[in-house]
């Protein structure tokens, strides 16, 4: 049977949005492969059932499941027992939904401000169970197989060319999940990447193959694919594509 490999972008704590896509793919097989670019959390009002699902999805497909790390993972990693409250503080960050749902309290909308209350929990992560943080620490930088290589944000560029995610050192690996790099969006060529992080809306529209009259649709550039589009913002959804078919699907 051939191999296919189905690309899912961020999911945000949208878990919703999530089952109603997972409902759309096609019956999977033992030859398939998931492979979820990241920023499983944040924003959205399911942040723990949006992990618990991850956690559980390989014991409940045949299909291979590969989660990559996104830069809101990295960012509650980095920011755990107090040691970066400019992450988790901003309200658009989502911090305080996450915060929220891992304690099985009301998730406010996003853009709530922390209450003084909440501060502690929040800037330390201490609501986060040993098991998630774990899960967390073992997600994977990128990924790659004969369609193409898969990363949260992008590639940094080193002495004026883009290079592979296998190559990436220090800050340059920070970058595979943070860069917001208008270059990378207009000016790599090579084997096909797919990304996540810049919401579909802000790349240039111009560059984009696919429905390119819809800027929140996919963003299919010529040798990128972007797949962040909103999910756990009030007017997101999630978006999924399918090789070698190109096949789109949508929660929405």
């Amino acid at each position: 049977m051939t191999h296919r490999t189905f690309a899912i972008g961020d999911i945000h704590g949208d878990l919703d949005a999530l089952k109603t896509l997972m409902a759309r793919l096609p019956e999977l097989t033992a030859t398939d492969t998931l492979v979820f670019v990241g920023d499983y959390i944040d924003r959205g009002p399911d942040s723990a059932g949006v992990v618990r699902y991850m956690m559980e999805l390989p014991r409940k497909t045949p299909a291979e499941v590969i989660c990559l790390r996104g830069n809101h993972e990295d960012g509650w990693l980095r920011a755990l027992n107090g040691n970066w409250p400019q992450f988790v503080l901003p309200p658009n960050n989502g911090c305080v939904q996450a915060m929220r749902s891992f304690q099985g309290r009301e998730v406010p909308p996003l853009g709530t401000p922390v209450e003084s209350d909440d501060f502690e929990a929040l800037c330390m992560g201490s609501f986060f169970p040993p098991e998630v943080i774990a899960w967390m620490q073992d997600l994977l930088w990128y990924y790659e197989d004969e369609f193409a290589i898969y990363v949260h944000a992008g590639l940094p560029q080193r002495e004026g060319r883009f290079i592979h995610p296998s190559e990436a050192q220090g800050e340059e690996k920070t970058k595979l999940l943070w860069l917001r790099d208008k270059a990378f969006f207009r000016d790599y060529s090579g084997k096909p990447v797919v990304f996540g992080h810049t919401t579909t809306d802000q790349l240039p529209p111009e560059l984009s193959t696919y429905t390119p009259d819809d800027p929140d649709d996919i963003w299919a550039g010529p040798s990128a694919i972007g797949l962040d589009t909103g999910c756990g913002k009030t007017d997101g959804f999630l978006t999924a594509v399918e090789f070698p078919a190109m096949l789109v699907y949508e929660s929405r």
